[in-house]
């Protein structure tokens, strides 16, 4: 007994056809109705040379499907090797793929499955690697939207062939006519002797219309240098008319272009006095911001409580000594790189603290790889911005590779010099950037930045004070 074939043949989505379309079909593969059996009258007839293609890509296919499943007339061909499977059964395969959807539905199914080829069609794509007979093989098989144009266009293709070899007989043939063509220009050549006999004698008549025409000619030529004459004097006035339309066309340009550059350098000068006002007076901002600060640590400062020793108890105490007392040993002066001098200058208002980055680094910690180094410092600097609220820039070498660049600290301003420039340029560019009166504090180990800096204003310090600070910290 034949199994059922219900509707599960439609789930597989990679078959991309219309089940509805081919009904519901319900009993045996063998007891398909007619009416599912039969094209409709829209389906294009397949080429010929796609015929062969896909009764081998059929065939190929009738092992996998089960025998209760097959039409009738092909189970026995099931059992034949699958290189021996095409032929014989060519015949049954043509009918049953023109004639029953549901076979051809599981034949479809199956060859979507295996080939990338059949998969590309049943999404609706046409594969350039493939034939064209190929691709309406499969067209016809799987039935994806627009099958029968990809049908029709192979037809198409092998009717243009068919013209294509039309024309080469034309070709033939016209190379045929051609041969008698030269036959006949033989026999024209022989008739063509015989005229010359007859162009001998109208040679004679010629000549004299030719001196008849030589002295026509000699007056036309009279009449036409005249002419000439009259139409290089008014080329000649045509000329001057251009060539001053030129030099006037010339000279508005230029006009144009002086006109052009004079507000192009207008408009640099709006700019560039635009900026320089911006400029000072952000440095104006921050002197005054500066005097601000300084004005209310020195009123905080001179809040006092009543002194309760006179300016005399002091001159005693530095120039002579009380009766009874000791003493007193000279203060200890600070070290050079005592984190405390920079503790000092960061507690004055608005103070700007400006660090050579990797004149630290490389210092102090220089088994860190460049990376590690900047990612170390920023640490450090956001922790000391946070605590004394002054304004802190980092300049970098941009000379070195700039890879695995960190987030940018919190507070922290991280520069890197541009191509061909240095850090210690950028430094001295910020130092000078800064009004007179602000504390600016510059930290590199560098003797010629150091002194640089020092001349505009700042206040250097060696590059172990930060990192004992930091230390410190």
């Amino acid at each position: 007994m034949h199994q059922p074939y219900h509707r599960e043949v439609c789930r597989d989505p990679s078959a991309n056809l219309a089940c509805a379309a081919d009904g519901a079909v319900t009993g045996n593969a063998g007891d398909t109705p007619a009416t599912s059996r039969t094209p409709t009258e829209s389906s294009p007839e397949l080429p010929e040379s796609a015929w062969p293609i896909l009764i081998e890509l059929a065939a190929g296919t009738l092992s996998t499907i089960k025998p209760d499943d097959l039409p009738g007339q092909l189970r026995r061909f099931a059992r034949f090797a699958p290189a021996k499977r095409a032929k014989p059964a060519a015949g049954p395969l043509r009918s049953e793929l023109t004639s029953d959807p549901v076979f051809r539905q599981r034949v479809a199914d199956r060859i979507v499955t295996a080939s990338p080829v059949a998969a590309a069609i049943a999404r609706g794509e046409t594969p350039q690697d493939a034939s064209p007979a190929e691709i309406a093989a499969l067209a016809f098989l799987i039935r994806p939207d627009g099958w029968p144009d990809m049908v029709r266009a192979v037809a198409a293709h092998e009717v243009s062939a068919a013209a294509e070899a039309q024309v080469r007989e034309r070709i033939a043939q016209a190379e045929q006519r051609a041969t008698t063509a030269e036959h006949d220009r033989a026999i024209a050549e022989r008739e063509a002797e015989k005229l010359r006999v007859e162009l001998t004698e109208l040679r004679a008549e010629v000549e004299e219309l030719r001196r008849q025409h030589r002295s026509a000619t000699k007056e036309t030529r009279e009449v036409k240098r005249r002419e000439r004459k009259v139409a290089d004097a008014l080329s000649a006035e045509r000329g001057r008319l251009r060539q001053a339309e030129t030099s006037h066309a010339t000279e508005v340009q230029q006009l144009r272009s002086q006109l052009h550059e004079s507000l192009q350098a207008l408009e640099r000068a709006r700019r560039g006095a635009r900026d320089a006002r911006a400029f000072n007076e952000s440095r104006l901002w921050l002197l005054l911001e500066t005097i601000g600060g300084a004005a209310q640590g020195l009123r905080q400062e001179l809040a006092m409580e009543p002194a309760e020793t006179t300016p005399a108890d002091f001159i005693a105490d530095l120039e002579g000594v009380r009766p009874g007392t000791a003493t007193n040993s000279p203060a200890r002066g600070l070290e050079a790189d005592d984190p405390i001098r920079l503790d000092e200058l960061l507690a004055l208002p608005r103070a700007h603290l400006i660090i050579d980055g990797y004149n630290v680094t490389k210092g102090g910690w220089p088994e860190l790889t460049l990376e590690q180094q900047r990612s170390r410092l920023g640490r450090g600097l956001a922790g000391l911005a946070a605590q004394t609220g002054a304004e802190v820039t980092v300049v970098y070498d941009g000379a070195d590779p700039m890879v695995g660049l960190p987030k940018q600290p919190r507070g922290v301003r991280v520069l890197f010099s541009r191509k061909g420039q240095t850090a210690d340029e950028v430094i001295r560019a910020l130092v000078r950037g800064e009004p007179n009166g602000r504390p600016v504090i510059v930290i590199s180990s560098d003797r010629e930045v150091a002194d640089g800096t020092r001349r505009n204003g700042a206040y250097p310090l060696s590059s172990d004070t930060l990192r004992r600070r930091l230390q410190r910290a």
